[in-house]
């Protein structure tokens, strides 16, 4: 049997919302710091229960809920185990710009616009599910190919999640450099749009008076909250966006 967590009630009441999810997000957390990793026995719903005080009921939720999304593996008799990464459905690679360009044999760039803490208006709120008005991270960079802008990456990092973004030296790494060992990826979500961008973007971009942008909009999650919002703007005539999807068997 696994030893107990002594700190297991500290950490938990750190965490907010329901019971069962705050259990789930110490578990979440637990396992995306590789504190427990692939084939850790967790301690039985009744060790929970008692150790935190809390009914069955809502321990066995946390961890079947948790079973279902991929983080667990539970046998009958044998307990519950985390389970292997390849179990999780809701990963999505995300590549750091800066290691796609020097692939290419290109010299990649960045001009650093933004870096600082900004107050969140009702859609990037609603975006990073924080309350109207509360504060995030807020950086702006140009990345360069060439010495040719190729990407505006406008992003908001919540900091209940990484509260050390802030910190972070953005002339020396890449936001995703920073947030890919900062934040264990777990969910990924990404909307396309074409748009025609703003006279700011435009001239970042340095486009022509009628081009169009290409629009990725990205939501990260990990620790079981959302860590970032992204707007990535791509100059629409010479950048495109691909992926590669194999369905499991």
């Amino acid at each position: 049997m696994q030893p107990k967590d002594t700190h297991m009630q500290i950490d938990l009441a750190n965490e907010q919302g329901p019971k069962y999810q705050r259990l789930k997000s110490y578990i979440i957390k637990k396992i995306g710091t590789n504190t427990w990793q692939p084939g850790f026995l967790l301690p039985t719903e009744m060790e929970f229960a008692r150790t935190l005080t809390m009914s069955r009921m809502t321990v066995n939720r946390a961890l079947r809920e948790l079973a279902n999304e991929g983080y667990l593996s539970r046998t009958a008799g044998a307990g519950t185990y985390v389970a292997e990464p390849k179990s999780r459905s809701h990963l999505l690679q995300i590549h750091n710009i800066a290691d796609e360009v020097r692939e290419r044999n290109h010299d990649y760039g960045s001009h650093l616009i933004l870096h600082r803490l900004d107050k969140l208006n009702s859609e990037q709120a609603a975006r990073l599910q924080l309350p109207t008005g509360s504060k995030a991270f807020h950086t702006i960079i140009v990345h360069l190919e060439n010495g040719t802008p190729i990407q505006i990456e406008d992003r908001y990092v919540n900091p209940q999640v990484v509260p050390d973004y802030g910190a972070a030296d953005f002339t020396q790494l890449t936001p995703a450099e920073f947030l890919l060992k900062a934040a264990p990826l777990q969910e990924v979500e990404h909307t396309v749009q074409a748009r025609m961008p703003s006279a700011e973007h435009r001239k970042l971009l340095q486009l022509n008076a009628h081009e169009p942008c290409l629009l990725l909009l990205r939501r990260t999650w990990s620790f079981g909250k959302i860590a970032s919002i992204a707007t990535l703007y791509h100059p629409g005539n010479s950048y495109e966006l691909s992926d590669y999807f194999k369905p499991q068997r």
